[in-house]
């Protein structure tokens, strides 16, 4: 019986110490250490369900990386940021490999995502960029500066300034994203630089004065609050007069500032519609823009986004390098972050079907 017991106790030490050296340990809660290829868990972290681009971006993702082999763990936020921090948390006790995260809150995850750099997962930062942390392995997104960039000139295009053309003055403008999303800044430096000559040489006229970033933000991209500022700027700056162009830097802003334009009598061929743009070429703006209400919208092809973020996990997982195209712009405040950028494009009423619905992206039904 001694000797049975010694046997016994012998095997369990060896066991305790193999454990040991895999990173596991017996009640579960250390990570074990990143196997990569087939079998490995990568987490996505998404930021909310009422956009349904971020719906399609999770799902993309889930199917790319369940055709080579991985498990996924798919969470959404709902634009709460705690919510975010606790899904990836939990993401990380469970013991993810990788971590894609679409921040609800760039400047929200340095806790968090520090745990996740302690316990060895690399962290993929998904379209918008995530500030202050050195746990940031890669980013994928578009072209940000170029969005704004498609969207202002289109304005300019569509009323005519360009080369001598239309002298004005024509009334604008202008809408900005989420102040905690670093892609704003991006978006409207972009589309800053096309407007600032014109509006310095009064072709273009904002006549509420609000042309600082910070005048102009729309807290979580939110339609209903955008809503609510256009009422404003119409009340107040406007009166019987109308404005010819809004700066918009997404479908669902564009949606809720259409709304304040109708409530104002616009639509009609006495006042019609300014011009609208926006950004992610959602079903309901694609709608808006064939109905003659939305003018412009930027698609980016998030089918295209989600295997770049794939493609990325799958070398980290495997021990190499992710394909990048920029290591210079992206400085999340903490280290300039690699990164790969893919191109937008500029979408309205002439081109929604062949960008659109030929390529796949949208359903003709739908429309």
């Amino acid at each position: 019986m001694r000797n049975r017991r010694a046997a016994v106790t012998a095997v369990t030490a060896a066991l305790a110490l193999s454990l040991a050296a895999c990173g596991q340990s017996s009640t579960g809660g250390s990570k074990q250490e990143p196997s990569g290829g087939k079998g490995s868990t990568v987490g996505i972290a998404m930021p909310t369900k009422s956009s349904e681009r971020w719906i399609a971006d999770g799902n993309n993702m889930a199917a790319e990386f369940k055709k080579l082999g991985y498990k996924t763990d798919l969470q959404y936020g709902e634009d709460d940021v705690d919510q975010q921090v606790s899904q990836i948390e939990n993401m990380i006790t469970k013991g993810v490999d990788v971590l894609v995260v679409a921040a609800i809150d760039g400047r929200a995850l340095g806790d968090v995502l520090r745990q996740a750099s302690e316990q060895g997962v690399k962290v993929i930062s998904y379209d918008r960029l995530i500030l202050g942390s050195e746990a940031v392995s890669y980013y994928a997104s578009f072209d940000n500066e170029k969005v704004g960039e498609l969207q202002a000139g289109y304005i300019v295009d569509k009323l005519g300034l360009k080369d001598g053309g239309a002298e004005g003055p024509f009334t604008i403008e202008l809408f900005a994203g989420s102040p905690d999303d670093n892609n704003t800044r991006f978006f409207f430096q972009g589309a800053w630089k096309v407007l600032k000559p014109y509006i310095d040489k009064k072709q273009l006229v904002v006549r509420s004065g609000q042309t600082r970033l910070e005048q102009i933000t729309t807290l979580r991209w939110d339609g209903g609050t955008a809503q609510k500022r256009m009422d404003d700027l119409l009340t107040g700056s406007y009166g019987s007069d109308t404005v010819d162009a809004v700066l918009s830097p997404y479908d669902g802003i564009s949606i809720g500032i259409l709304s304040a334009l109708k409530s104002d009598g616009y639509g009609t061929k006495a006042k019609p519609y300014p011009v609208v743009t926006g950004q992610d070429a959602e079903v309901a703006s694609v709608k808006s823009i064939i109905a003659g209400q939305q003018t412009q919208t930027v698609y980016k092809d998030t089918r295209a986004l989600a295997k770049q973020a794939v493609q990325m996990a799958d070398a980290v997982l495997n021990d190499k390098k992710p394909e990048v195209n920029d290591t210079t712009t992206y400085d999340n405040e903490k280290k300039v972050v690699p990164a790969f950028l893919l191109d937008p494009v500029s979408v309205d009423a002439t081109n929604y079907k062949k960008v659109l619905v030929d390529s796949g992206y949208i359903k003709a039904s739908d429309l």
